[in-house]
């Protein structure tokens, strides 16, 4: 019979410390429990894997002995003398390994009853009816348009045939999650309940650019009002507002409207700003009077 190597069952380095080890071992004992994983032969097996595992680097002393002999266990003729100790050692063992218990004195490997000796474990099978584990963690996505979430407000969403009233909060970013507790699947063996971790996907719909609570925006400004001033109205998210466009402004010139952009998450009554970008437009289709006026103008800044 080979070898088995415990720490690669448990996917820990073998200097890793007696609470790496049970840390480990819940971990996995949990993911492969035959009570999640009904009529699964290959989750089965791998369960069985991790209990003997656990049966020997979760006791101090087996440890020891597994460190010691592992490899040269067909030559070791200290294991008859080995055997003494076990008595001591058990309850240990089944105090440390009892949350997930489910093992049996037969389902042993051969290599563990070659270097530890039969009849280990007895008994833990009736326990394993008993332990309580949490239910599975249930995932959903929500798709939300930007202007839906402006606000806060609630929706009623139906999860697995159950209608879950949702306060969703003004300012949701977009792949946010956000967790429900107690709205996942059903606990086994009357543990709790899994919880619910819902994503938001936020649809832009918008003339608007979003960079968490500030907004973007482009705004045409033409010519004359560029080079003289005046007043224009330009779109912010939730109305309309007046600006005073300076004389002589330059294309891409950026203004900041203070508390004109998105609701900032979970702050009541406070938003982002809103940030424009003026694009000066070129007149297109200039009459006759136009250009005059125009190349006047050139001959009087050339002067």
């Amino acid at each position: 019979m080979d070898f088995i190597d415990y720490y690669q069952i448990l996917g820990i380095d073998k200097n890793a410390s007696q609470d790496e080890i049970k840390k480990a071992y819940r971990k996995l004992a949990r993911k492969y429990h035959p009570d999640l994983n009904p009529n699964d032969q290959a989750a089965e097996k791998k369960f069985k894997e991790i209990n003997e595992a656990n049966e020997v680097l979760g006791n101090p002393e087996n440890r020891k002995k597994y460190d010691q002999y592992g490899k040269d266990w067909k030559h070791a003729e200290q294991f008859e003398k080995a055997h003494q100790g076990y008595s001591r050692t058990q309850e240990k063992a089944q105090s440390f390994g009892g949350d997930f218990g489910g093992f049996s004195g037969g389902d042993y490997s051969d290599f563990f009853e070659s270097l530890f000796g039969q009849g280990r474990g007895a008994g833990f099978g009736s326990r394993s009816q008993h332990v309580k584990f949490k239910g599975a963690d249930l995932r959903a996505e929500l798709q939300l348009n930007l202007e839906e979430i402006y606000q806060t407000h609630k929706r009623t969403l139906t999860i697995n045939g159950k209608k879950i009233r949702l306060t969703i909060p003004a300012g949701v970013e977009n792949g946010q999650v956000i967790k429900i507790k107690g709205h996942g699947a059903e606990g086994v063996n009357g543990g709790p309940k899994g919880d619910l971790y819902i994503t938001f996907n936020i649809i832009n719909n918008s003339s608007f650019k979003r960079h968490q609570s500030n907004l973007y925006s482009t705004v045409d400004l033409d010519l004359y009002t560029a080079l003289l001033g005046g007043d224009i109205t330009v779109d912010t998210f939730n109305g309309k507002v007046k600006l005073k466009v300076k004389p002589e402004t330059a294309n891409g010139t950026k203004i900041r409207l203070k508390g004109k952009g998105f609701p900032i998450y979970k702050t009541e009554g406070q938003f982002g700003d809103l940030y424009i970008t003026y694009n000066i437009k070129m007149p297109q289709n200039l009459s006759d009077k136009e250009k005059e006026l125009i190349k006047e103008l050139a001959k009087i800044r050339n002067k």
